[in-house]
């Protein structure tokens, strides 16, 4: 019987750091998976980030980066014949990685299969926009369900949850365990879409409340953020520019 290989996802190192882990079985040939705060299951990883700490043992049978996108940091193992991937692997590289979730005394870590230098620094913020798409319509999700937790059943809410979002009992278990989603970073996605209405003129707040499909105290918040840090001004009244 030929088994599938699992997708390798995109996502955050906060999911996977915040996430419930559950070793498989190779008797029942079932895989092991992680299911993360925001409910979904998770097997292999595609990450980005920038490497702060490596490791290689004395026999060179066993090495280590520790991987940080800007949510959390996560290591990377490799070992015997794979610790050639992360010989070539130095500090502040920018890398991306693929491999399979483990763990191993409570932490989980990645197991590596691929690892590439990234020379693009554009790349890390397309890779945080990607990743921001599917987080919006996930949070808005997780709220509903803990929204819902005192006013239906367990029995009424796991059907609820089944029906509207194909989530099984475990993913439930899981979302409704974490008890708090720290707030997600909006300003990468309005700097994009800034990008893509700025004529040469700026753009007019109003016009990015309106198209950012985002409450608009996010949106305040966010662009009070930008133009405090210096990525954003004003060249007059109510108009954004980038610098």
């Amino acid at each position: 019987m030929m088994i599938k290989r699992l997708p390798a996802k995109k996502v955050r190192i906060f999911d996977l750091v915040n996430g419930k882990f559950f070793p498989g079985n190779k008797e029942e040939m079932k895989p092991s998976y992680l299911i993360t705060p925001l409910g979904e299951k998770i097997s292999r990883v595609n990450l980005v980030g920038s490497v702060t700490d490596k490791f290689l043992s004395e026999d060179e049978n066993y090495s280590t980066i520790t991987l940080d996108d800007g949510s959390q940091a996560i290591r990377v193992k490799s070992f015997k014949e794979k610790v050639d991937l992360l010989k070539n692997i130095e500090l502040g590289n920018l890398v991306l990685v693929i491999g399979k979730l483990k763990e191993f005394n409570g932490e989980v870590y990645v197991n590596t299969e691929i690892i590439n230098k990234i020379e693009d620094p554009n790349y890390e913020s397309l890779r945080k926009l990607e990743i921001l798409d599917e987080l919006i319509p996930q949070k808005k999700m997780v709220e509903e369900i803990k929204g819902l937790q005192n006013e239906l059943s367990e029995e009424e809410l796991k059907s609820h949850v089944k029906q509207k979002f194909d989530l099984d009992d475990e993913c439930l278990r899981v979302i409704l365990e974490f008890k708090q989603l720290e707030d997600i970073d909006y300003k990468p996605k309005i700097l994009e879409l800034m990008k893509n209405l700025d004529k040469g003129e700026g753009v007019e707040i109003g016009k990015l409340l309106e198209l950012c499909n985002l409450p608009e105290s996010v949106v305040e918040n966010s662009i009070n953020d930008l133009l405090s840090s210096g990525i954003l001004y004003e060249p007059k009244p109510a108009v954004l520019k980038k610098v």
